[in-house]
This record gives C-alpha cells, structure tokens and sequence, in this order.
C-alpha cells in the first residue's frame, strides 16, 4: 500500500537580502497566521539546493514561492504551473540566487520521485540589497500571494483554518 503524499508549500530565499527573502516572509506569515492539516507541510528551504530533494521527492503537490528574474514591473504577480515546465515556458534562470530548482525538478524526475504537479507563485524583486526587510512594492504580495495559496489548497480539499489575532492584554501594577 502507497502512503499518500502530503501536500508540500515550499519558501525559497535569501532573507538577507531584502526582497530575495519573499518566499521565507511567506512561509512565516502562513505558519503566524493559519493552522494546517498533517496533510500539508511547510518548508523554509532557505537557499538550500540539492537539500531540497528529499522534499520534493515526498510531497505532490508543491507550491513554490519565490521571486522571479524576469522583465516586468518590481512587485508584480507571476504564476507559473507543472505544463509550463513541460512547455518550457518558465524562464530558464528562475530566481536571481540560481537556486537551482527546476535542475533538483529533473533530477527527481530521473530518480521516478517527481511530483506531479507543481506550482509556482512568485513575485518580480524590487530590491536585492543587503536588508532583512521587503520593499514597499513586495511586501504587500506576502498576504495575497498567501491567500492565493490557502485558496489553492483549500480548492484542493484541504481544511485550513485561520488563527485569531489575539493582542496581549497589558497589565496595570498599581
């Protein structure tokens, strides 16, 4: 018997360098502010390259966030799916840290481990200088790419529930 694969959202980035971070800001919204089933798994992979094999060979499907290196407006929205990989419609250099992941994409593939389906959401960099904070033009799309991901999933029939935003209770000593 095949145990069924769990659903995979997979954060790339650099957090160091403002924008590159988009994925990872991601991820961490997405961990603060919904609860997930065991069904799905969240992974802040960082820059971590080859490390993501085991990741992608376990989840089906996968929903990358990501920036993109494209020309087109810094903060603009840029979704991609598995048959824009197939059609080879998904710009070759991906992501300006050259990750890597369409490579890890075919070599899960080779090895018969490739997900199924994978997609993309990603956002153009405005900024890529050394800051731990996103640029006015990318920081909004951490919320609406997040949506757009609960949404997905939720499509899916995955059950996603959003926490509630408690604000702590401040104490008078008198």
């Amino acid at each position: 018997m095949t145990e069924q694969k769990k659903a995979g959202i997979l954060g790339i980035g650099n957090l160091l360098l403002s924008d590159e971070g988009f994925g990872i800001h991601t991820i961490h919204y997405l961990e603060r502010n919904y609860t997930f089933p065991e069904t799905i798994r969240l992974n802040d992979a960082g820059t971590a390259g080859i490390y993501m094999a085991p990741f992608l060979e376990e989840c089906d499907p996968i929903l990358v966030i990501d920036v993109i290196d494209m020309e087109a407006e810094p903060g603009s929205v840029h979704c991609f799916s598995s048959k824009d990989i197939a059609a080879g419609t998904i710009p070759s250099k991906m992501s300006p840290h050259q990750l890597g992941l369409l490579e890890m994409l075919e070599i899960c593939k080779f090895r018969d481990c490739n997900p199924e389906t994978v997609e993309f959401f990603c956002v153009v960099p405005a900024d890529l200088q050394t800051s731990i904070d996103l640029s006015p033009q990318v920081a909004p799309r951490v919320k609406e790419i997040a949506e757009q991901i609960v949404g997905w999933l939720r499509q899916a029939g995955h059950t996603i529930t959003e926490k509630i935003q408690t604000t702590p209770k401040v104490v008078h000593h008198a």
